[in-house]
């Protein structure tokens, strides 16, 4: 099992009331105007795909999870798949020219589809925030609920706010299509076998990164991206998303909406092809989501999703948020790119169109 070290622990132990005043928001950094994103990329595989995402020069790259495929319960064989991924070269120069940060999804939290029981999570934990070299003072090592945290680029009226959420650390099981339904009507629909919770009691996040989850809503930032390891306004796919629980993605939208939280863009993986989504009924502007997936791996059979803008594609590609401060009035450009980087999905979106109503 991974341990800190003494000295790690000392140094956590002094800091901690601090941190968590101000809740793992870096000081601010150089304006942004690239951000690059990804999910699903098995170790065992070539990764020509990072090729292209250099030649984006993003100031960041984030990695929604499935950041590897570990599937397992012996930690020792996940740090082996950890160190996999160092060995891959494209990535490996990435990690020189950009700011990467990372939160996990099943694959590389434990096990396909695994939630809050799964029994090596701490470990798991370690493995990840020593992987992507996470501050030694840093809330994420101990905080209650799982690995969530915030970023800020930017200075005022150019701020840039990174927000990855933590899906796995105490989410609900599942409830399960029963075969002869899933055989009969989900697979002919290209829909997966999981089914809404009606229980309200089930949960996707914690209750303490619900509460920090508010707390960072309300600090000011133009542009806000959230970070999430499954799709979000897609439903119903029958995988994982937050469809299966509805009342908590009711709760993720009407938080967005008593917040006021302004530049809202959704950022997601998972599914093993890219799409673009937007809802306008019931939020106080329209809220966008781009999913990328996968950098290595794809799943031809794309499920329907009523909220799609435009096609969906199953090929290895990523994400980019590209930002122009400069222009008359600021714009944002939302785009998917295949493995060699060509264009797959583009949506431009004024950033005042991600503004409540007055």
């Amino acid at each position: 099992m991974f341990v800190k070290s003494p000295m790690r622990q000392r140094l956590f132990s002094a800091a901690l009331s601090g941190l968590l005043l101000s809740a793992c928001i870096a000081s601010a950094e150089p304006t942004v105007t690239r951000i690059a994103f990804g999910s699903c990329a098995n170790q065992d595989k070539p990764q020509p795909i990072w090729e292209a995402i250099r030649r984006e020069r993003p100031e960041a790259f984030l990695f929604l999870g499935d950041n590897i495929y570990a599937d397992t319960d012996d930690i020792s064989v996940m740090a082996r798949k950890y160190r996999r991924l160092a060995e891959q070269p494209g990535f490996a120069a990435l990690r020189r020219e950009a700011k990467v940060l990372a939160t996990w999804d099943d694959h590389d939290y434990g096990r396909d589809d695994v939630g809050e029981d799964y029994a090596q999570k701490t470990a798991s934990r370690g493995l990840l925030l020593e992987f992507f070299e996470e501050p030694a003072e840093s809330p994420r090592w101990d905080q209650p609920g799982g690995i969530y945290t915030a970023h800020t680029f930017g200075s005022p009226g150019r701020r840039v706010q990174v927000i990855l959420l933590d899906l796995r650390w105490a989410r609900s099981r599942l409830r399960h299509v029963a075969r002869e339904l899933y055989e009969k009507e989900h697979a002919p629909k290209k829909l997966g076998p999981y089914l809404p919770l009606a229980d309200s009691s089930s949960r996707l996040m914690s209750e303490e990164q619900w509460t920090w989850l508010e707390a960072r809503l309300r600090e000011p930032a133009e542009v806000r991206l959230i970070g999430s390891s499954i799709q979000c306004l897609a439903e119903f796919t029958g995988w994982e998303s937050w469809a299966n629980l509805p009342h908590e993605r009711a709760r993720l939208l009407s938080l967005i909406a008593s917040t006021q939280a302004n530049g809202v863009i959704l950022l997601s993986g998972d599914t093993h092809w890219t799409e673009l989504s937007r809802v306008a009924e019931g939020v106080s502007y329209p809220l966008w989501e781009l999913t990328s997936s996968g950098l290595t791996e794809v799943w031809s059979a794309i499920s329907p999703n009523r909220h799609r803008i435009g096609p969906a594609y199953a090929e290895p590609n990523y994400g980019l948020v590209a930002i122009d401060w400069d222009a008359a009035e600021p714009l944002l450009t939302l785009a998917s790119k295949s493995a060699a980087g060509a264009p797959l999905i583009e949506q431009k979106i004024r950033l005042s169109e991600l503004r409540p109503s007055p």
